[in-house]
């Protein structure tokens, strides 16, 4: 039975409560869980910024492919699911519980659903808070949802990560080198010494300051997610 077939059959019934500890074995799209939840996912996102559009379906219908026997089957499903965000925290927490040992495939969910956000030209921030709540649901760090928000939206100018041209989950040691290679070679003291006029000296200081500046905001924000690290895992 395909992946739109099992969810469709759920529509009518209660969902499955998850309480597995580990992945399933097989392919996430033969169990209906997973199926069901990933649909009310993504039609209670579409409801999120309070109005659910024609184009954020076919985003949805886009990336997950319902067969064309099912569609019927699986729209009104997503209908009835996209009526009200309300429990929407319930199907990211048995998602998180079934697969939480299948991080990646908890990114590839996140991808999807911001892909739905995107598909009307907007994302309002009403639809960003509900995408980073999912994503804090199935236990990624802030910077996995900043590296995957984005991917869809693209880097702020003065992210401390985007400064130094360094992935947002790279290492501490990573940041560090990355942080000195770029103020070396920004460094006020090479202007001087091949001579430039002081206005290149300015500029150089003003850099480096900014890579300094930026290393520090980066490296604070990870001590206090470490810190904060072990509440959230509690909660």
């Amino acid at each position: 039975m395909s992946f739109w077939r099992k969810i469709a059959g759920l529509a009518a019934r209660r969902l499955d409560e998850a309480e597995c500890d580990v992945c399933p074995p097989g392919l996430p799209g033969e169990d209906p869980a997973f199926s069901t939840a990933v649909t009310a996912l993504g039609a209670k996102l579409a409801k999120a910024d309070g109005d659910a559009q024609v184009g954020e379906w076919e985003a949805f219908h886009e990336v997950f492919h319902p067969e064309p026997a099912s569609e019927g089957n699986v729209r009104r499903l997503y209908q009835l699911a996209r009526q009200t965000t309300r429990g929407f925290e319930g199907y990211a927490r048995r998602l998180q519980k079934r697969y939480h040992a299948c991080p990646q495939l908890l990114e590839d969910v996140l991808d999807g659903l911001f892909y739905i956000a995107t598909s009307d030209g907007v994302v309002t921030p009403d639809e960003l808070v509900y995408l980073e709540r999912v994503s804090d649901l199935f236990g990624q760090s802030p910077l996995t949802f900043r590296r995957i928000k984005a991917t869809h939206l693209g880097a702020e100018a003065d992210d401390p990560y985007v400064v130094l041209g360094v992935a947002y989950d790279a290492s501490d040691e990573a940041l560090r080198a990355a942080w000195k290679a770029r103020l070396s070679d920004a460094h006020p003291d090479r202007a001087r010494a091949r001579g430039l006029p002081q206005e290149f000296v300015e500029v150089a200081e003003a850099k480096a300051a900014a890579i300094n500046a930026a290393f520090d905001a980066a490296m604070r924000e990870r001590r206090a997610l470490a810190a904060t690290a072990p509440l959230q895992g509690a909660a």
